[in-house]
């Protein structure tokens, strides 16, 4: 029998013994065995530390990213047998389209974020504060990546998407990553390592896979490390409290099983599209991955006088629903992912009916299309009705991890907000209603108990994702059961993996370490304009104090009547009674196109391409008729810009500090400009 490999230190490795035997969910068939035994899991650990780490750590942020879509690009290239391999999980191919392309989908994802981080190993974390009188002393925040390696133990639902999704983010940070899958799907997982590691785009060290036990692994974390669990939060807690974990205070994320809810608002009557919404999402939940997801809805809140037609609605609806061998296309639910989930299931359903009835499906039969029940681990979607939701607590504090809900009633929306919470912390939540002040009331009132709240109605439904998906670009985790952890959500996501650094000192020195003009630095003079620079010759803190315009009345009327902005504040002497301003005042976009006119050199072609907008700007002082401008120009950062083909003009993103001064030397506007620059060709 095949038997599975572990990718550590560097080579392919073969545990000893004979292993966990892994079967064919649909079949029942053995696939493979694996086995960690005889891996040496410290040197793995110091491995990813000292010779991955470093390898990431000195990759800048665009080298990252570029490296996370070239892996991407590669992986689609094996799509087919990755398929093949996940409808042995169970997983039709809607299924396994989540978990497969989802997974590839993350690493695109992180990727593009390299438009929005420095061309730097590290970056800025907000903005930096003023702490001296004289301008002379100032703070800020640097993120830089951490010095050790993200472990990180998966569920078996996802084999693919639950590796990718966060090794994604720790590579973007720059940390290698330990992946240990849990080992009844890990032959999937194991498939797409071997792809990752033969295209040879990582750097040795950036990636080592366990399949089978996790060993004495914990025992050597540091804390430098980061630790990401998915599963249960029994096992959960369990490796939280590990005592290397709570001595080092390693960065422990958890996301667990959770029983997550969806709320019928009251306005949402049968025969409406969002009625037929919210029965299409709730059986969509129930099925997809054969309800073996951490953000299926465990728990269906309704009102009690809808109750009737709910429960008839949903049950029609899984009447459609086939079941069976995931390869035949007549198939819309597989099978669980083995014979022990099969049994948890069985077993948890049972301790469910303490306080509910079935009300659809059955525990010890199934109709199934080209598969024998006998053989696989397939299951029957159970619907369940708790008609005492609030005395009758099973469904609130017990999860049947497949398909499996429970219909219960509230009548008002106190009692459905006070249901929700019952779960003691929820992935997600939904809730389809019209109304935005029902919206506005769930969403605070369940809100600290919820990671995701998705308010669902026809105006949305067709481009929502869903209920049950979370997205890479937001937050994915949950307070209390569900682990009082956060994944992925973009940026927020790479800096769980990098160590935030109050950094104090003076302007000059802090623009040094950063790369960025920080406020009140003093800045480098050339007696050539920085609009005649290429990109390359521009240098951050590149200085330009500029010629004086002084303002006159007849500016003021003349841009009124340009702009159309006739405001009393900038044409009407006699209303100016009460308000903030002594006479006329300029307009601030007026003042800002003076100054550009002071700060632009056109007098003739240059590097210079375009003007590509304003991040910020502020208008800090009345400017009245007879007060003198004057402009100081800074370069503030530059960003490298990618060439998307080789004939693509060579160019980059410059940002400068615009500080607009009056007559007293005080200022009277502020902004960060953009403009477009050539590089040499």
């Amino acid at each position: 029998m095949k038997k599975l490999g572990n990718y550590a230190t560097g080579q392919w490795i073969t545990g000893d013994g004979e292993g966990q035997i892994l079967y064919n969910a649909v079949t029942g068939d053995p696939i493979a065995a694996a086995s960690s035994k005889g891996l040496d899991l410290e040197a793995m650990a110091v491995y990813a530390r000292k010779v991955g780490n470093p390898a990431l750590r000195k990759m800048t942020f665009p080298e990252r990213g570029r490296m996370l879509r070239a892996l991407a690009l590669h992986l689609q290239q094996f799509l087919p047998s990755f398929y093949s391999l996940s409808y042995q999980t169970g997983a039709t191919k809607t299924d396994s389209w989540v978990d497969i392309e989802g997974g590839i989908g993350n690493l695109f994802s992180y990727a593009s974020l390299r438009r929005k981080l420095p061309d730097e190993t590290f970056c800025l974390d907000g903005e930096s504060l003023n702490l001296g009188k004289q301008n002379s002393f100032i703070g800020t925040h640097l993120l830089v990546p951490k010095e050790g390696v993200a472990i990180h133990i998966n569920a078996f639902n996802f084999p693919v998407w639950g590796m990718l999704e966060k090794v994604a983010v720790n590579w973007m940070a720059g940390m290698p990553a330990i992946v240990k899958p849990a080992t009844v799907t890990s032959f999937l997982t194991e498939a797409v390592v071997k792809e990752i590691i033969a295209s040879g785009i990582l750097p040795e060290g950036a990636l080592q896979l366990i399949c089978g036990s996790a060993g004495d692994l914990l025992n050597h974390v540091q804390s430098q490390d980061v630790i990401t669990f998915t599963g249960s939060a029994s096992t959960g807690q369990m490796l939280k409290a590990h005592p290397a974990i709570l001595r080092e205070s390693v960065p422990f994320n958890m996301e667990a099983d959770s029983l997550n809810c969806i709320v019928l608002g009251d306005d949402i009557g049968p025969g409406s599209a969002d009625w037929e919404i919210f029965i299409k999402e709730v059986r969509k939940e129930m099925t997809v991955k054969a309800g073996q997801k951490c953000t299926a809805i465990r728990r269906i809140f309704v009102p009690e006088q809808k109750m009737e037609a709910v429960c008839k609605a949903i049950a029609e609806a899984l009447q459609q629903t086939t079941i069976g061998n995931p390869l035949n296309d007549k198939v819309r639910m597989g099978a669980l992912a083995g014979q022990t989930q099969k049994k948890e299931v069985k077993e948890q359903v049972g301790r469910l009916l303490a306080g509910s009835q079935l009300i659809y499906g059955s525990l010890d039969s199934v109709e199934l299309i080209d598969a024998d029940a006998s053989k696989g681990s397939f299951i029957s979607p159970l619907l369940l009705l708790n008609e005492k939701p609030f005395s009758q607590t099973e469904a609130h504090e017990i999860e049947a991890f497949g398909p499996v809900s429970t219909i219960m009633p509230y009548r008002n929306m106190d009692e459905a907000i006070e249901l929700s919470r019952m779960g003691k912390g929820s992935l997600c939540s939904s809730i389809v209603t019209t109304d935005a002040q029902t919206a506005r009331e769930y969403v605070l009132g369940a809100g600290p108990w919820h990671g995701r709240i998705l308010v669902l109605n026809n105006a949305c439904a067709k481009e929502s994702t869903g209920h049950g998906s979370p997205l890479p670009q937001l937050v994915h985790g949950g307070p209390g059961r569900a682990g009082g952890g956060e994944e992925m959500g973009g940026l927020r996501g790479i800096k769980h993996y990098m160590q935030r650094v109050a950094l104090q000192g003076s302007p000059e020195m802090l623009t040094a370490i950063t790369g960025v003009y920080q406020p009140n630095a003093k800045g480098q003079e050339d007696t050539i304009h920085p609009f005649r620079k290429y990109f390359e010759e521009i240098r951050v803190g590149d200085q330009l104090l500029t010629g004086k315009r002084t303002i006159t009345e007849s500016d003021i009327v003349n841009f009124a009547n340009l702009s159309w902005d006739h405001f009393y504040a900038h044409t009407d002497h006699t209303a100016l009674e009460g308000t903030l301003f002594e006479k006329p005042v300029a307009h601030g976009y007026f003042i800002l196109s003076a100054a550009a006119g002071l700060f632009v050199d056109g007098s003739a072609k240059g590097p210079v391409l375009l003007n590509y907008g304003l991040d910020e700007l502020r208008f800090t002082k009345p400017v009245y008729a007879g007060a003198t401008i004057q402009v100081r120009f800074t370069c503030k950062e530059k960003i490298e810009q990618e060439q998307k083909k080789d004939t693509d003009l060579r160019k980059g993103i410059v940002k400068w500090y615009v500080e607009v001064l009056d007559q007293t030397g005080e200022q009277v506007a502020l902004a960060t400009i953009l403009t477009m620059v050539q590089k040499k060709q």
